[in-house]
């Protein structure tokens, strides 16, 4: 095929270098002490790998006082309204057979270069690590040995009575910009399309493997760093009331599933979230733009050029670091919880 048909990967801005920190002003002492806990966890887990090279094996110089920090800054961000849209839909309930024609014309519909192809041209096939939505490889082969790929996303049922869709797509734009995740390409009714990584879905035992768990905290770091424009108060507790209040009214045909969800007391849960929240309060935590959902699905891996990727942000929003850091820690228990997978830290002062 010709190379018009190519999908361009996504161009990842480099980390611009700044000024040697000076001494600390009493913000940034204040902002030292409140995430003292949170710093000394990163660091534990930058030990971890610690052979004194970073992930792709160029070697590290010593950090010391005077060294100079890097700061991701997000580049200029393309506004939403320059990524195609549709109002077409993808049933997400029909047999993947069934809803690959309709994939085939959102693809040629949303992609400029794929607008003109036969539909023999395209391949389609599933994507492991989603969970709440359903993961798609779309390919349209450009020759004996090559071909173009994009992802296509689509939206769980039900899923936008507890994600918040716009405040997501918002948000790509500026994290593609920076370095993270896949970049937009179209966006229509109940899904989006990107641009196709090549790389691995993390399983929960890959995330405390010593060089994969130093590098997830050197790449969240960075991503904390990354400015979305819009209101900075954070949503962690607006999110869980929200979700509390959606799961204290649920029904279930299931009998047994029925009686085992009777016994919960929401009151009681209600009351202990409020107490958490009082609690937190005085902490005064930083807050910064987190991806609040960094599990083992969300991290994929190259293994060839050793390069991690963050994906997935539909549940990002400004929310405290700690506890961005706190819940990928969480997450080493996978999604059937063996807690026995957690890494246990040792804080040293």
């Amino acid at each position: 095929r010709p190379r018009s048909h190519r999908i361009e990967p996504n161009r990842l801005e480099a980390p611009t270098r700044i000024a040697p920190r000076q001494r600390a002003s009493s913000r940034e002492r204040k902002d030292r002490t409140e995430g003292g806990a949170e710093a000394r966890v990163c660091a534990r887990a930058r030990e971890m790998g610690s052979d004194g090279r970073s992930w792709n094996g160029v070697a590290g110089g010593a950090r010391g006082d005077g060294e100079e920090k890097t700061r991701t800054v997000a580049a200029p961000a393309p506004a939403l309204a320059e990524v195609p849209t549709s109002t077409a839909s993808v049933d997400i309930s029909l047999p993947l057979p069934e809803m690959t024609p309709r994939i085939i014309d959102l693809c040629k519909e949303l992609v400029k270069e794929w607008s003109s192809l036969d539909s023999s041209c395209f391949s389609i096939s599933t994507v492991s690590g989603g969970i709440t939505n359903m993961l798609l490889k779309v390919s349209v082969k450009e020759g004996s040995d090559s071909e173009s790929s994009v992802t296509v996303r689509l939206y769980g049922p039900n899923t936008d009575l507890v994600i918040d869709r716009e405040r997501e797509l918002q948000a790509i734009p500026y994290l593609s910009a920076a370095g993270f995740g896949a970049r937009l390409l179209g966006v229509f009714e109940n899904g989006v399309v990107s641009s196709f990584i090549h790389a691995r879905t993390l399983s929960p035992s890959d995330m405390k493997e010593p060089r994969i768990a130093a590098e997830i905290a050197k790449q969240l770091q960075k991503f904390h760093q990354v400015d979305i424009p819009g209101s900075k108060e954070p949503q962690l507790w607006n999110d869980v009331f929200k979700f509390l209040k959606k799961a204290s009214v649920l029904k279930f045909e299931d009998n047994e599933k029925q009686k085992r969800y009777e016994m919960i007391s929401f009151r009681e849960i209600q009351d202990e979230v409020k107490e958490l929240k009082d609690l937190s309060d005085l902490l005064h935590a930083p807050v910064v733009f987190a991806h609040n959902d960094l599990l083992s699905g969300n991290l994929m891996l190259n293994d060839l050029e050793e390069k991690l990727y963050f994906i997935d942000f539909e549940y990002g929003s400004y929310s405290y670091r700690g506890f961005d850091i706190a819940n990928h820690f969480n997450e080493y228990a996978g999604f059937e919880c063996d807690y026995n997978l957690y890494v246990l830290f040792l804080l040293v002062e």
